[in-house]
C-alpha cells in the first residue's frame, strides 16, 4: 500500500509540474517591497527596426574596405496601457531558449498589442540589452515590472548575438554600444511620429539603459568608459581597428555619447576581466550607475570585473549590489523554463539558474533595486533614496519592529523583511571617490 502511495505521489508531482506555467511575474512572499508590480496595466508589442549602413563586421575582411549593410533589430516594447472592454491583464510570449531547439511559453501580465495609455503624456524610457547569447525576453520580468510603474521599456534582440543567430564574437564587440544608441534614437522617433502607437508617450530625453553581461559591456562604453588602446588591435577585436570608434584615444568618441542617457544599470558587465578598460578609461564615466554582480562570477569576474569597474569609475556617483556566492546569472535571467526542465536533454539549463540562489528571489531583488534607482534618477522621486541609503552589508542590520512600527534601534534595509537582506551587499561611492 505504501509503495502505491509513493507511486501516486510521484505521478501527482510530475503532473503538477507539467501543469505549471513559466511565469515571469512571480513575486515571492519574502520579496522586498518595491518588487511588487505598480498600478499601470501593461501592454506589449513586437517591433522590427533596421539601422541602415552599419559596418558589417562578419563580411569585412582584414585589410579590406568596410562592407556596409542594413542591420535588423527586433524590439519587445512594454508600456502603460489602457485595456479595451472585455480585455483582462495577462498574456504569453513564445521565447526561443538557450537550447535553440526548444521554445518556451512564458506567461506574464502584459496584454499583447493593447492600446497605449496616452492620457498621461510621456513616460521615461528604459532600454534593455541582453548578453551573448540571449534575446529580448531574458529580462522580461524587469520589462513588465517597470512598465507597470510608469516606464516605456524597449528590450533588444541583438543581431548575431541571439540564441538562434549567434555569430562571431567580434560582431557583438563592435555593435553593442551602437545598437543601444540606435534604439534610443528609434524610440525618440516613435514619440515624434503621430502615426506611431507610442506617439507622445516616450520621454527619450530621460533614458536609462539596463545591460546584462555583453549588454553591460556596451553600456559601460555608452556611459563614458572608452575601450583601452591595447584592446583595439587584439586578436579578439573586430578587423582593421574598427573598435577604435569606441576607444578613449579616439578624439571623436566622446562626441558620440548620448546625453539623453541619465542613468545605467550594468548587471555582471563583461570586459574588465579581459582588459577592455584601464582606470583612466573608467574615470571617463560621468553618468550615475548601479552595478549588480555575484561575487562568484567566473565569466565576467568580480574583483577584476564589475567590482573593479565600480571602484575605478571615479567620475560618477555609483552603487554596487552584490549577491554573495552568486555566479554570472545573478538577478538577470528569468527562471528555468519548464520546456527545458522537462526535456530529456537539459542543454542550456544552467543559463537560467544559480548553484546557490533561487532565480525568482534574485529577480525580485533586482526589480526592487532597479525600481528605486530609476524612480530616483529618472523621475526625481527623492523618497526612493531611502531604499539605497543602507548599511553596506545586509547581514549587519538590526530588525526591530513593534506593532508594525520601526523602533529607534531599527537599522534593517528599507523594504526588506526580517532576515531577507542576508547574503546581499549594497555599497555606494560618490563622484570623486
Amino acid at each position: 500500500m505504501k509503495k502505491l502511495a509513493c507511486v501516486a505521489l510521484l505521478a501527482f508531482t510530475a503532473n503538477s509540474s507539467l501543469a505549471q506555467t513559466n511565469r515571469i511575474d512571480t513575486v515571492r512572499p519574502d520579496a522586498p517591497e518595491l518588487a511588487q508590480f505598480g498600478s499601470y496595466t501593461i501592454g506589449v508589442r513586437t517591433v522590427n527596426t533596421v539601422d541602415p549602413n552599419r559596418i558589417d563586421i562578419l563580411n569585412t575582411a582584414r585589410g579590406g574596405d568596410s562592407v556596409l549593410y542594413d542591420r535588423p533589430l527586433t524590439l519587445e516594447i512594454w508600456y502603460p496601457a489602457e485595456l479595451a472592454s472585455g480585455q483582462s491583464p495577462g498574456g504569453e510570449y513564445q521565447a526561443i531558449t538557450r537550447n535553440p531547439e526548444i521554445t518556451a511559453t512564458l506567461t506574464g501580465k502584459a496584454v499583447r498589442d493593447a492600446n497605449p495609455l496616452t492620457a498621461e503624456g510621456e513616460f521615461p524610457l528604459i532600454i534593455i540589452s541582453h548578453g551573448y547569447p540571449g534575446n529580448r525576453y531574458l529580462l522580461s520580468h524587469l520589462g513588465e515590472n517597470l512598465a507597470s510603474k510608469g516606464y516605456v521599456v524597449a528590450s533588444i534582440d541583438h543581431t548575431d548575438s541571439t540564441y538562434d543567430d549567434q555569430k562571431a564574437f567580434a560582431s557583438t564587440l563592435y555593435n553593442r554600444p551602437l545598437d543601444q544608441r540606435f534604439v534610443l534614437d528609434t524610440m525618440a522617433g516613435f514619440n515624434d511620429d503621430s502615426s506611431n502607437f507610442l506617439s507622445g508617450m516616450v520621454d527619450a530625453e530621460t533614458t536609462a539603459v539596463v545591460g546584462y553581461s555583453m549588454g553591460g559591456y556596451g553600456l559601460v562604453n555608452n556611459l563614458g568608459g572608452g575601450y583601452t588602446d591595447e584592446i583595439i588591435g587584439s586578436f579578439m577585436a573586430p578587423p582593421n581597428e574598427l573598435l577604435n570608434e569606441h576607444a578613449t584615444r579616439n578624439p571623436e568618441y566622446r562626441g558620440t555619447l548620448d546625453s539623453r542617457i541619465k542613468a545605467g544599470v550594468a548587471v555582471a558587465p563583461w570586459g574588465m576581466n579581459a582588459n577592455f578598460w584601464t582606470a583612466e578609461d573608467l574615470a571617463g564615466i560621468s553618468v550615475p550607475a548601479l552595478y549588480i554582480a555575484g561575487d562568484a562570477d567566473t565569466v565576467a569576474g568580480y574583483e577584476n570585473g564589475p567590482r573593479a569597474i565600480y571602484e575605478q569609475a571615479t567620475g560618477s556617483d555609483r552603487y554596487l549590489l552584490t549577491f554573495k556566492n552568486a555566479g554570472h546569472n545573478a538577478a538577470a535571467p528569468y527562471p528555468l523554463p519548464l520546456e527545458i526542465l522537462n526535456n530529456e536533454d537539459q542543454t542550456g539549463a544552467s543559463h537560467y539558474t544559480d548553484p546557490v540562489w533561487d532565480t525568482v528571489r534574485m529577480n525580485n531583488i533586482m526589480d526592487h533595486f532597479v525600481t528605486a534607482y530609476m524612480d530616483l534618477h529618472l523621475k526625481g522621486d527623492e523618497s526612493k533614496a531611502g531604499y539605497l541609503d543602507l548599511l553596506p552589508d545586509g547581514a549587519d542590520g538590526k530588525y526591530s519592529v513593534s506593532n508594525g512600527k520601526e523602533n529607534a534601534d531599527h537599522s534593517y534595509w528599507k523594504g526588506f523583511g526580517s532576515g531577507t537582506a542576508v547574503g546581499l551587499k549594497l555599497e555606494h561611492l560618490s563622484k570623486g571617490q
